[in-house]
């Protein structure tokens, strides 16, 4: 039988939600937008206060806020973009989502992929998923296009997530 628990918290669903933030093209281009219109406005003006007043400090000063809008806004995003996926979640949520998980394949029962998470036991049909992807420090087993198990590498505790990630991959396949 090919079994792991890890534990799962807020990092790890901040993680996987800034990833499908970054993956979405639209919100990027949206980024992209705000990160060079805003500034490019701004430098308008700025050069308007130069040519047309001959005000140089405060044409400078707008230049500045311009360049530090243009470097800082996407980080700024990032970090309402963590503090909006946490309170998008109830406290009784949070506690049925972080914790302790255990996803076991059982050899006498090859067609689902069993989950033991705080909110309970759950079944999950190998047909149902999609897919199993590899991150620097997460593997992920996508559930949907945008749902998936995140397995945090360094807080692995029992098992070999290797084998167990091979595993599901050629348990995805065969059923799909």
């Amino acid at each position: 039988m090919f079994e792991i628990e890890y534990e799962f918290g807020e990092e790890d669903l901040i993680h996987f939600n800034e990833i499908q933030f970054m993956r979405n093209d639209e919100i990027q281009h949206n980024i992209q937008k705000n990160r060079w219109i805003v500034p490019g406005v701004m430098g308008i003006i700025g050069g308007f206060y130069y040519f047309y007043y001959g005000d140089m400090k405060s044409s400078g000063y707008i230049l500045a806020m311009a360049i530090l809008w243009a470097l800082l806004s996407p980080k700024i995003m990032m970090l309402d973009l963590r503090r909006q996926i946490l309170k998008n979640y109830t406290h009784k949520e949070k506690s049925n989502l972080f914790g302790t998980y255990t996803l076991s394949i059982d050899p006498a029962n090859p067609t689902y992929l069993l989950e033991k998470s705080p909110s309970g036991k759950h079944k999950m049909a190998w047909a149902d998923l999609v897919r199993v992807e590899y991150g620097k420090r997460y593997v992920y087993i996508y559930i949907d296009l945008s749902t998936a198990l995140v397995i945090p590498v360094d807080k692995v505790k029992k098992g070999n997530l290797e084998q167990f990630a091979e595993q599901a991959e050629k348990m995805i396949e065969r059923f799909a």
